[in-house]
């Protein structure tokens, strides 16, 4: 399991945004050399958790638990197929292109040894919008990535250091519970019945998908 790009967003104008500035950082592109990890602050504050990468809505993107977003070549290749056109590392604004890792596949809560350092853990899965639809430049791109359901996943930094591409991915820690990144992504979007279950992995959840599931089940029950 590897890591074979690290990709930072600067921050441009563009006119398929909700944020208020008009501007965005989904243009991600590959950087060479030592990124910098860590933890940015409170979801809502604290931007990007990767040195270098701008984050223009705090609504949506960008705390300690949406730190940094990874997304697997292979489901890259996937839509590649899908596309019928090249999609270099970055291309869907993740942070963090992997090879050979289970991304989508993670448990809530799974942690990364990434390199010699950084220890990333696992809090959900990107939820597509506006912006990603217009990057992207596919009509109805939202529905089509949403029942693909392989959404990449957010992450938090447990501890923080520096990341480069080929560093090795090791998965050091699983918690005792079985939701995945996708079957959380799933109870959020298209299967809200399964959203109970998934408060077995509150303490490790992202806050977005945490709310969810508690309004889901205190208005439904278990």
């Amino acid at each position: 399991m590897e890591l074979l790009s690290v990709n930072v967003g600067r921050a441009a104008s563009v006119d398929y945004t909700d944020a208020e500035s008009g501007r965005s950082g989904v243009d991600k592109r590959p950087v060479q050399g030592p990124v910098r990890v860590f933890s940015p602050g409170p979801s809502g504050v604290g931007a990007s958790g990767v040195e270098g990468d701008d984050v223009c809505d705090l609504r949506f993107h960008g705390g300690d638990d949406r730190a940094a977003y990874a997304f697997a070549r292979e489901d890259l290749d996937v839509w590649e197929r899908e596309l019928g056109r090249p999609l270099p590392p970055g291309s869907f604004a993740e942070n963090l292109t992997t090879s050979g890792v289970e991304v989508s596949g993670a448990l809530i809560g799974e942690r990364w040894r990434v390199g010699p350092d950084v220890v990333l853990e696992v809090t959900g899965g990107r939820i597509p919008c506006r912006t990603f639809q217009g990057h992207v430049g596919e009509k109805g791109w939202v529905r089509r990535f949403t029942q693909a359901g392989a959404p990449g996943a957010l992450l938090r930094v447990i501890e923080p250091g520096e990341l480069r591409a080929g560093d090795a991915i090791e998965v050091v820690h699983r918690p005792d519970h079985d939701i995945t990144v996708e079957l959380l992504f799933r109870a959020a979007t298209v299967e809200r019945a399964l959203l109970p279950r998934t408060l077995v992995a509150a303490q490790w959840m992202e806050s977005g998908f945490l709310e969810i599931a508690r309004e889901y089940t205190a208005k439904y029950g278990a």
